[in-house]
């Protein structure tokens, strides 16, 4: 994000709502205390979780200026969730999902992250929280088969499988998910893999026919298409075996049918009456001052 676009996302972002100075005040704060003692900090995420930030990490900054970067998907996440439940996070970066799932709901996690220094950070957060004998970190990427891939590793969240000309590349290797998971059966999955998410749904054949799944949290925002993927395709193998995509209001915990996914995050949801159940009835969760 340029400047400007940071700016509105904060003061529209609706855990900012009523406070936007506020908000715009922290940002300030931020970029002025980063560049006077360029150290990373220890913030409350939730009333349970914590988050490291520093200079440069977009997937926790985000965090702290709004309190749920990702809203809607965010909030799906601790609503959905119950403790003993199997998440898994491919494409975890620094950990903000995994930590929601492991110190907020202690539900049991997979967190995947294949670039090395991303996974590092990863672990410092698991470890901040003591949660690590809910999650298993895994430092490898995900695909259709096992193997070696090149990464990008200077790119922040936005890391991704190279496609050749790419700078600071690095090797990593490649499992798919039904390897990772042994057997094992989540009933939430949370992909975003900067455009690989195909390769990873045709390593998650096994994954996807197990009933207990229940919502995919997924990106299809047309980066794909640097590999010569066509993302329809996974829409159309989610919809074979049984879900839909649906959109989330966090504040007033209903989910509502849509016809295709969006071109950011969409949820995935098999059972629908389940998942709405469920959502329904969590608890609330405090994030900096408001619930939600």
């Amino acid at each position: 994000m340029n400047l400007l676009t940071t700016l509105k996302f904060i003061a529209r972002h609706p855990l900012n709502k009523g406070s936007e100075m506020k908000a715009l005040a922290r940002f300030v704060r931020w970029q002025i205390s980063t560049r006077l003692t360029p150290y990373p900090i220890i913030y409350s995420f939730t009333n349970k979780a914590k988050l490291v930030v520093q200079k440069g990490v977009c997937g926790a900054t985000g965090n702290f200026y709004c309190g749920l970067y990702e809203f809607n998907d965010m909030s799906f996440l601790l609503h959905f969730l119950r403790k003993g439940d199997l998440f898994v996070d491919v494409g975890a970066n620094i950990g903000s999902y995994t930590v929601l799932s492991a110190a907020h709901i202690e539900a049991e996690t997979v967190a995947v992250e294949p670039v090395p220094s991303t996974y590092e950070r990863l672990l410092f957060n698991i470890q901040l929280n003591q949660v690590n004998g809910r999650v298993n970190a895994i430092n490898t990427a995900l695909g259709s088969t096992a193997g070696k891939l090149h990464f990008t590793s200077k790119l922040g969240a936005s890391n991704h499988v190279s496609i050749g000309n790419d700078r600071d590349q690095i090797e990593v290797n490649v499992d798919t998910l039904d390897n990772v998971l042994e057997g094992r059966s989540p009933v939430l999955l949370k992909v975003d893999v900067e455009g690989f998410e195909t390769e990873v749904m045709r390593g998650a054949h096994l994954t996807l026919e197990k009933e207990t799944l229940k919502a995919i949290i997924i990106e299809l925002a047309g980066l794909g298409n640097r590999y010569g993927f066509d993302e329809r395709k996974v829409h159309d193998l989610l919809i074979q075996h049984n879900f839909q995509p649906y959109t989330y209001d966090p504040l007033l915990r209903k989910l509502t049918h849509c016809r295709s996914y969006d071109l950011h995050n969409t949820i995935y949801v098999r059972d629908a009456q389940f998942v709405k159940e469920r959502v329904s009835t969590a608890e609330k969760v405090r994030i900096r001052n408001k619930l939600v």
